[in-house]
């Protein structure tokens, strides 16, 4: 038995393609168009372009309904396309040429009564053709919009032109060959990969096999179908045709009739091509990290505090905690040069605060600036490695134009950190509350104060009248040597004195407790400014980032 190469087999035996949804098509097209408002300038500009292309087209072609499928016949020259159009249309409605292709411009054939007028305006296609209710097989094919495109590989720039736009707006295609071309170069590299990438709906003819043996036409099939496979399109149909042999063109009606009955071809065209230009903008995002900025910033906060002078406001605030508790637990008689002394924080300016509701606008200007040291050079550098290995760990693994995006969110150039930095310090209160024992030593110093003058006033008094020989009794203790005014006098300044140095020790345990509390709400404050400034900058683009990864992986899974 000889064998027919257009013998039809049973339906379900072909390839089944898997259906898409709508709803499949409207959420790859809504994570396609969140990539791209996010991704902003750190995509490519030609693929963005491309794609926002894609989302019209994809708007538009939703917008006009599945109830036709748009089918391109397309083929080399002499592959016999024209020819294999006009077999299925069952007319000779295109032309066919002898020695060059005639076709110029796409023309489409209409199966059903209605013709989709709007859908063939938006194709850009005028000739158009209903085909008769009598031709065979005509109800199974009803909604089949078939075109008949220029050569792919023609020498008239127009022509390509013509066919590489429709191809790009049809729902599937039917790629015609032959025997002599089916490996031909242009037809591989430049259209079946590419919609290998895509993953679009593809039925692949060889045609003219009527001229080759039964064994010749097996191989050519087999052959053609091994080098799909290695472009990737492996669920493509591959069919044998000819215009010539009886039934030449059963095999490609039955697959028509298949994958227009099923009125999800243009769903599955507009999910593929969503699927491959998302898959083109992902190798424009890194790999989604949770942890990039996440974690300890100590170094960069150590590093701002240095650059800020906190360890400057530190030391005043020591300072001036002894100076106030000198001049309010010292002796009395020496307390009052503690006021000719200038006050380490006022000196500094950071004595100043202002109310907490006012706006930061207002409380910068209630507060000014304050005379803390600018930064060394070489807190300027701390702060710039600080910086720059946040912004390296945060950008580890991204592309070069988020990576860039992340460093320059890390350093910011426009001065203003200085100021932020000088404002945190100024409006963070460094001076505690007194501590009561102040209020207890400074009466006790006043009680002794009073006991030694009135010893003094009184040995005074007792010096006037023996100065006028006038004998007053003095009593004493311990006998007649030790009168009373003077045990006054000795004894008020010596607990006194007693009193200030046991203060004295007392202040400086106090000032450098004072010194870690103001260097925690310092420390506390530059925090605040360095995740504001730095952090969470970095951050905005990490989580865009992200964002626009998690939402091509969407578009393109």
């Amino acid at each position: 038995m000889s064998w027919n190469p257009f013998a039809r087999g049973k339906r379900e035996e072909r390839p089944v393609v898997a259906p898409v949804s709508r709803e499949e098509v409207d959420g790859r097209a809504g994570a396609l168009q969140r990539a791209l408002t996010l991704g902003g300038a750190a995509l490519p500009a030609d693929d963005v372009a491309v794609a926002r292309k894609l989302l019209a087209r994809v708007a538009e072609r939703s917008r006009l309904g599945g109830d036709h499928t748009v089918v391109a016949l397309a083929g080399a020259t002499g592959s016999g396309k024209s020819s294999l159009f006009n077999l299925l249309v069952g007319e000779p409605v295109s032309r066919i040429g002898a020695r060059r292709p005639t076709t110029s411009r796409a023309s489409a054939a209409i199966w059903g009564e209605s013709v989709p007028g709007e859908l063939l305006d938006w194709l850009d296609v005028s000739a158009r053709h209903q085909v008769h209710p009598s031709m065979p097989r005509y109800a199974e094919l009803d909604g089949l919009v078939l075109l008949d495109l220029p050569d792919f590989d023609s020498r008239v720039r127009e022509h390509r032109a013509e066919a590489d736009r429709v191809l790009e707006m049809c729902d599937l295609f039917v790629w015609v060959t032959d025997p002599q071309k089916y490996a031909d170069a242009v037809l591989h590299e430049q259209y079946v990969r590419q919609l290998a990438v895509a993953k679009a709906t593809s039925v692949v003819v060889l045609n003219q096999v009527d001229r080759l043996t039964p064994e010749a036409a097996q191989s050519c099939l087999a052959d053609l179908t091994r080098l799909l496979e290695e472009d990737g399109l492996t669920d493509a149909v591959v069919l044998p045709t000819s215009t010539i042999a009886t039934g030449g063109g059963e095999l490609l009606i039955d697959a028509l009739a298949d994958l227009v009955q099923s009125k999800n071809a243009s769903d599955r065209r507009l999910a593929g091509d969503l699927r491959h230009q998302a898959q083109r903008l992902n190798s424009h995002v890194g790999a989604v990290r949770p942890q990039r900025v996440t974690g300890s910033n100590d170094e960069l906060v150590s590093a701002l505090a240095d650059s800020a002078g906190v360890n400057v406001a530190l030391d005043a605030v020591e300072r001036d905690y002894r100076v106030e508790a000198a001049r309010r637990t010292g002796w009395p008689f020496t307390r009052w040069t503690q006021n000719l002394k200038a006050k380490p924080l006022s000196r500094l300016g950071l004595d100043t605060q202002a109310e907490a509701n006012l706006s930061r606008a207002d409380r910068r200007i209630a507060l000014g600036k304050s005379s803390l040291p600018p930064a060394s050079p070489a807190a300027r550098a701390a702060v710039d490695l600080a910086t720059r290995r946040l912004g390296e760990r945060a950008s580890d693994g991204m592309p070069a134009p988020w990576a860039d995006e992340v460093r320059a969110a890390a350093t910011p150039r426009d001065g203003s950190m200085a100021d932020a930095l000088d404002q945190a310090v100024m409006r963070t209160p460094l001076r505690g509350r007194f501590p009561a024992w102040w209020g207890v030593a400074a009466v006790l110093q006043w009680i002794f104060a009073a006991v030694a003058l009135a010893g003094a006033v009184w040995l005074l008094v007792l010096f006037g009248f023996s100065m006028m020989q006038i004998h007053v009794g003095v009593p004493t203790l311990g006998g007649d040597w030790l009168p009373i005014p003077l045990v006054m006098l000795v004894v008020g300044l010596l607990l006194g004195f007693l009193l200030a140095l046991l203060a004295r020790s007392l202040a400086r345990a106090g000032a450098a407790r004072a010194r870690d509390d103001a260097r925690e709400r310092l420390y506390a404050a530059i925090t605040e400014v360095a995740q504001e400034r730095i952090v969470a900058p970095v951050a905005a683009v990490v989580t865009r980032h992200d964002d626009t990864a998690k939402a091509l992986a969407q578009a393109s899974e």
